[in-house]
């Protein structure tokens, strides 16, 4: 099968500075790829260059021309709306009918846990709330892929778990995923994969299993491997 996507050799440079240099990557369907490394390591550009934002400066990017896609950034922007209004855009803007939208984006609550809030303001939710919004808002779009910046960043631990509940139970239903993240144990928990990025460079990338693994990866990486003690220490 082809992958979903493949990075091959790709530069991305933003304002004359290159950001990611000869990247190499595949995404398979129905994996879970984590993106680690240090802030300014080149995460960030790198899924946004996999979600198609940004454009390789050289190199390509192939993609599954038949696959559905869809982000959800750090901080997610929410309109001063209705949460329900919120999700009913973001549907309308991707070729929904109106009349099918309200439908859509009230089961899309419900299936991240928020029923009952789609007549509130999605401003004046917690971070918790506002990122399973976010969440929502993405899987009424039904992406084969998603990605995720740092999803559950700045959030306290208990909607740390609901964040890492809904993006499970996403997985378990097929769905592919691709997340940057500084929390190893996360990492541990949800990624079958695992990238190691330092400027602007994959250094690692192995199953999840090996990454952790002290030997394995000190043989392929000395970089990410010193990274992940430093973490984990």
């Amino acid at each position: 099968m082809r992958p979903l996507l493949q990075l091959e050799s790709a530069d991305v440079a933003i304002d004359g500075r290159t950001l990611l240099h000869a990247v190499d990557l595949r995404v398979e369907r129905g994996e879970r790829l984590a993106l680690i490394g240090a802030n300014g390591s080149g995460k960030s550009t790198l899924l946004r260059t996999l979600h198609g934002l940004l454009p390789p400066a050289a190199g390509r990017l192939a993609r599954d021309p038949g696959a559905r896609q869809a982000m959800v950034f750090q901080r997610p922007f929410l309109l001063r709306t209705t949460v329900q209004r919120n999700l009913a855009l973001g549907l309308w803007l991707a070729g929904v009918p109106w009349r099918q939208c309200a439908g859509r984006a009230t089961a899309a609550l419900a299936r991240v846990g928020l029923d009952g809030i789609g007549q509130r303001n999605a401003r004046h939710l917690s971070a918790g709330q506002q990122q399973r919004v976010a969440l929502a808002r993405a899987w009424s779009l039904q992406p084969d892929l998603l990605f995720l910046d740092e999803p559950t960043a700045n959030l306290d631990p208990p909607a740390k778990r609901e964040v890492e509940a809904v993006m499970a139970e996403f997985a378990a239903a097929g769905m592919t995923l691709v997340f940057a993240s500084h929390n190893l144990g996360q990492v541990k928990r949800l990624a079958t994969r695992v990238a190691y990025v330092e400027r602007g460079r994959v250094l690692a990338d192995l199953p999840v299993r090996d990454f952790f693994d002290h030997s394995k990866l000190a043989s392929v990486s000395r970089e990410a491997d010193l990274f992940v003690q430093g973490e984990a220490g």
